[in-house]
This record gives structure tokens, sequence and C-alpha cells, in this order.
């Protein structure tokens, strides 16, 4: 054999190899998470919640608002699930002054965190914003799918999470499971997160940010197995195509792009809590279901949730990150 025939048939057998041990590895992920799938159930419930008269729209600042962080604060803890705050208590306190006078009182973000076994140093923050618009002229704003439809996947994520540690499954890298407050205003939770982080943003490996999940758009009415994906590969390419392995073994959603591109008039990239991270050189996938006649509205309301579609979601999330925080390297930087 001549030496070009040679060094043809290395590289084919290198590459052959590294491809069967990347496919091999996302499988092998999947044979783990399989025995881990989002309720369903859960899911509904704890959205109906949320989203419910009690929290009275959950205004970044009011009564309803506060709330909801203790609701969240209190899941945690009935999970085993601890805070990552020195003080022990879930909230990361953000004073009224940081919100540029758009609220009258402080507000907080809701942190838990699940450590990894092998490079605790390293983070994956799963966010959703909790707060929305209020009440207005006796009118609430419920939020239910903006974005009580986010909150639920981060919490049942958490939960699937802790079940896994507790069968001795624990992640490898840690998981921050970060709630953030004061998106609806000026995505200023994840403004403050970034600016004051619990842990280095040099540390912190990829954020999966999920807003709005749980309803379907005009569209996809047709084809409802879908979710638009937004970010995923602007700093990672590593991270996209890890994102779409996953989903290729497991959920087999239609990954839409549409809203990932430059050209989109609808800037959704610069539009929620991801965009903190990625202005801080993180790699970042936000989940989207794109928008509805009910967006932004009062009759945003739990009954109109898609929750068998919900837990789909919820599901490729989790087996996203699952993938992310039990790699053997972290997620790669783009390098130009």
């Amino acid at each position: 054999m001549d030496r070009n025939k040679y060094l043809l048939l290395l590289f084919v057998t290198v590459l052959f190899f590294a491809c069967s041990s990347q496919k091999s590895s996302i499988e092998e992920v999947f044979s783990v998470t399989a025995n881990y799938a989002s309720d369903e159930a859960l899911l509904k419930k704890n959205l109906i919640h949320i989203a419910s008269l009690e929290f009275n729209g959950r205004e970044t600042g009011k009564p309803g608002q506060k709330k909801a962080s203790q609701y969240l604060a209190n899941y945690y803890r009935d999970l085993g699930i601890l805070s990552p705050m020195e003080n022990g208590n879930y909230f990361q306190e953000i004073p009224k002054e940081f919100f540029n006078k758009n609220t009258e009182n402080g507000s907080e973000n809701v942190l838990a965190y699940i450590e990894g076994t092998d490079f605790p140093e390293e983070i994956l923050v799963i966010s959703a914003h909790y707060d929305h618009l209020g009440n207005k002229d006796g009118q609430i704003y419920f939020g239910a799918d903006d974005d009580a439809s986010g909150t639920v996947a981060v919490m049942e994520i958490a939960r699937l999470f802790q079940v896994a540690k507790k069968d001795g499954k624990g992640p490898k890298r840690s998981i921050l499971f970060l709630h953030v407050t004061g998106e609806e205003i000026g995505l200023f939770g994840s403004k403050y997160y970034t600016s004051h982080p619990i842990f280095p943003l040099n540390k912190t490996v990829a954020n999966l940010n999920i807003d709005m999940i749980g309803r379907i758009d005009k569209k996809h009415e047709k084809n409802p197995n879908y979710i638009y994906l937004i970010g995923s590969d602007k700093l990672s390419t590593e991270l996209h195509d890890l994102s779409e392995q996953v989903n290729q073994t497991t959920e087999k959603l239609d990954l839409d792009y549409t809203f990932n591109s430059e050209k989109d008039p609808n800037r959704f990239y610069y539009r929620s809590d991801h965009y903190n991270f990625a202005k801080n050189k993180i790699p970042v996938i936000f989940y989207f279901n794109g928008t509805h006649e009910d967006y932004h509205k009062p009759t945003d309301t739990a009954d109109k949730i898609n929750y068998e579609l919900l837990t789909k979601r919820t599901n490729l999330i989790f087996y996203t990150a699952w993938e992310i925080v039990n790699k053997e390297g972290r997620i790669a930087l783009n390098t130009n």
C-alpha cells in the first residue's frame, strides 16, 4: 500500500472511531436518562399554581412575585436541593436601585444547586424567569406560558437530577437552577446575576434558558412536535452539535432555527435572559415556542397549555443538560 493510501485509510479509520465514540456517548447518556422522565402531572400541578390568582401576575417587586419566590424556595428545600448562597437561603437579593426605577421595591433571584462529583468547579446554569406583568386595571396577567412554563421546566429538571443523584448518578459538573426576576422590565435578574455571579463566569460552561415552552404558534399548528432554538451555534458549534445529537437520540422534535438568524426582525436572541450570559462569552441555548394570540395578555392562562408537549420539551432540555454535565470535557468555545 502506498503512503497516500495508507494515510487516507488511517484518516478514515480515526474519523470513524471518533464519530462512533461520540454517537455511543449520546446513546449511553440516553440509556441512563431514559430512566428519568418528566412527570406531566407534576408539571401541570406546579404550572397551574404559579399561574394562579394567588400570585397576582408575579410583577417584579410586588407581593405576588415575593410569594412566588417563596414557593420556589420551599420547593427546593422540600426536595433536599441546597442553596449555593453563603447564608443558606435561596434568594439573591437585588436592591431596588438596580432596576432603574422600573419597580418601587427590591426583588430577588431564586437559586438552587447540585454539586458535581468530578468537576464541581464547572457550572451549568439552567434558567427561566418567574416574573410577569402583574395586575393592570384589575386584570391579572397570569403568564402561564410566559414564563410559568419555563419555571416549572427548571423545577422538574432539578427534581430529575436530584432523583438521579440519590440513585448514585449525580452529575459530574455542578448545576445552578436559576429563577430570575425582572425579565419583563429589562432582563434585570440575569443582568444582576452575571454582574454579581455566585460562581465565576469563566467556570460557567453553558446556559440553557427556557422562556415559553408550553404553547404552539400558528406556523406549527399542523406540526406541533417542535421547539425553536436560538443561539446554540453562535458561541459554540460543539454545543449546537451536541444539542442536535441528543434530540435525534431522544425526543426527535423539529428543531426550528428561524429566530436564530441575524436577519430575524424579532431579534429574540437579544430579548431573554440567556443574552446576559452570551455577552459574557458563555455558550447558550434559548428554548422558545414562539409567540401566540395570548402573548402578554391576561388570557395567557394555564388551561391553554399543551402539557404533553411541555413534557417532551422539558425532557429534551433535561437530556441535553445531562450530556453537558457528564461529558468528558467542557463545552468548547468557537475560536473565530
